[in-house]
C-alpha cells in the first residue's frame, strides 16, 4: 500500500522568541514529526516566521542605524534568513530524534520563492505589522520612501506591509524530487518569500505571505493526501475564550462559509487555517483538513481528536 502524503503546517507555538526557547519548543515539534514517520507519512514541513522575520527586519534596521555605509534588508531578505534559520533547527533537531529512535531518514530545507500577484489589492491595503517602534519622526521618513505606517497607541509607530495571496511555488520541482526520494522536506517558511516576475527576473516584495495559504498551495501541488495545521489548541472552537466556547469535532464546507460570514474567527490566526483546509479539501476527492493542537498530532491523524474538515 502506498504511503499516504502528508503536508504539516507548524504554527507559531512550535518555535520561540529566543533561541534557546526556540531549541526548547523545536524539540517538541520534532517528536510529533517523528510520531507520523513512524507512521508511514511522506512528510512536508511548513512553519511559521513571526517572530523571527521581525526579529531580523529590526536587527538589520538598527545595524544600518549604526553604521551608515550599510543598508536595511529588505523583507525579501529577511524571510529568507527566517526561513534558513527556522530550517536549520528543524532539520536537526527533527533528524536527531528520528535517529534516537532508529530511524534514518533525511531532512532537508528549500529556500522558498512564492510568486504573488503586483496587482493584488493586498498592496493597496497593507495588513501585517512587522518591525519596531518608531517615533513620529522616523515614521515620517518611512511614509517619504512610500511605506505604510501604522500608530498604536502608547507605544508608538510600526510599519505595515502587504499580505498578498500566493500563486505559485518557483521550487515546488525541487520538493517533489525531494520527496520522491524519501526525505522529509522543509519548504514554503513564514509563506515563502514574496516574489514578482519581471522577465526572467524574480524580484523581492515588500510583502509578508500568509503562511497557511502558502501551505494549502503546497499541499495542492504535491498532490498530499492531508494538510494537518499543528497550532496551540486541540480543537477549533466557536465563541473562542467566552463561556459559550464550542469545540467542534467536525466543520463541513457550508459550515465554514457561514462561520466566516459571521466573524467566528479571527483574522490572522483560525481564519486563513479554516479557509485553507475548505480550499484544500474542496480541491481534489479523498482529501483531508485536520486542525489540532501541536501534542496531538498523532491522535488526530487516527480520528481521535483534532477538528475535521468534511464535503
Amino acid at each position: 500500500m502506498p504511503k499516504k502524503k502528508l503536508v504539516v503546517a507548524l504554527g507559531r507555538n512550535a518555535f520561540g522568541d529566543t533561541f534557546p526557547e526556540q531549541q526548547k519548543a523545536v524539540k517538541i515539534a520534532a517528536k510529533a514529526i517523528a510520531d507520523l514517520v513512524e507512521d508511514n507519512f511522506d512528510l512536508v514541513i511548513t512553519h511559521s516566521n513571526g517572530p523571527q522575520v521581525g526579529m531580523f527586519h529590526t536587527a538589520m534596521t538598527e545595524f544600518s542605524r549604526l553604521d551608515p555605509k550599510y543598508t536595511v534588508a529588505p523583507m525579501s531578505v529577511c524571510s529568507a534568513l527566517s526561513q534558513g534559520y527556522i530550517g536549520y533547527d528543524l532539520q536537526n533537531i527533527i533528524r536527531t530524534e528520528l535517529l534516537n529512535r532508529g530511524i534514518f531518514k533525511p531532512v532537508s530545507t528549500i529556500i522558498t520563492q512564492v510568486k504573488v500577484d503586483p496587482f493584488d489589492k493586498a498592496f493597496s491595503n497593507p495588513s501585517k505589522i512587522i518591525g519596531r517602534y518608531m517615533s513620529s519622526e522616523e515614521a515620517e521618513q518611512e511614509k517619504k520612501k512610500g511605506n505604510y505606517v501604522t500608530y498604536e497607541e502608547g507605544r508608538g509607530y510600526r510599519r505595515i506591509i502587504a499580505s498578498p495571496k500566493p500563486k505559485d511555488i518557483y521550487e515546488i520541482d525541487a520538493v517533489k524530487a525531494l520527496l520522491g526520494s524519501n526525505q522529509i522536506v522543509i519548504a514554503g517558511g513564514g509563506g515563502g518569500i514574496p516574489v514578482l516576475e519581471q522577465g526572467t527576473t524574480l524580484k523581492g516584495a515588500s510583502a509578508v505571505i500568509e503562511k497557511d495559504y502558502t501551505s494549502e498551495l503546497l499541499a495542492e501541488l504535491v498532490e498530499a493526501d492531508i494538510l494537518l495545521f499543528l497550532t496551540g489548541v486541540e480543537k477549533v472552537s466557536l465563541h473562542y475564550k467566552t463561556a459559550e466556547e464550542q469545540p467542534l469535532d467536525t466543520i463541513s464546507i457550508s459550515e465554514a462559509k457561514e462561520y466566516i460570514s459571521k466573524g467566528y474567527f479571527e483574522a490572522g490566526s483560525m481564519l486563513p487555517k479554516i479557509e485553507a483546509s475548505v480550499q484544500f479539501i474542496s480541491s481534489a476527492p479523498g482529501r483531508q483538513a485536520i486542525i489540532t493542537h501541536i501534542n496531538k498530532a498523532k491522535s488526530a491523524l487516527h480520528g481521535k481528536t483534532g477538528t475535521s474538515f468534511i464535503l
